[in-house]
């Protein structure tokens, strides 16, 4: 089925729908996994041979060994179930999100501060209708 996504024009942005969530689906069980203390102890004991056990793509199991938060959610990865990754490396919400946007926790900090990102070129218009 073809569905017209304007929204999928949006620069920098990933909406999660239901075909991302598809796509996602195996990757973000994998990250609810890390709710488990047991489960979190052999991931970090063999962060390959646990990520072995689940049916994700290569391109998410590699995501996931960079740490690349960006490019789990162009692989279907939802951000509050990424928050088990960075939650389980130690890393707070706020250094997981500076990180993604190649800002230091500090600069991260002051612009969510001052309101947020500027809309500036993130903005997507729809085509007009003819």
């Amino acid at each position: 089925m073809n569905i017209n996504k304007p929204y999928k024009k949006i620069p920098g942005t990933v909406v999660f729908d239901a075909e991302v969530a598809a796509a996602g689906y195996h990757l973000n069980q994998f990250c609810m996994s890390l709710m488990k203390q047991i489960n979190r102890d052999q991931f970090k004991a063999n962060e390959q041979a646990y990520l072995d056990g689940w049916p994700m793509s290569s391109d998410q199991k590699k995501s996931v060994l960079a740490r690349d938060y960006n490019r789990m959610l162009s692989l279907g990865g939802n951000i509050y179930f990424l928050a088990k990754i960075f939650s389980s490396d130690g890393l707070s919400f706020q250094q997981a999100a500076a990180s993604m946007t190649g800002m230091s926790v500090e600069e991260y900090k002051r612009m969510m501060l001052l309101g947020g990102r500027s809309p500036e070129g993130n903005i997507f218009v729809p085509e007009e209708k003819s």
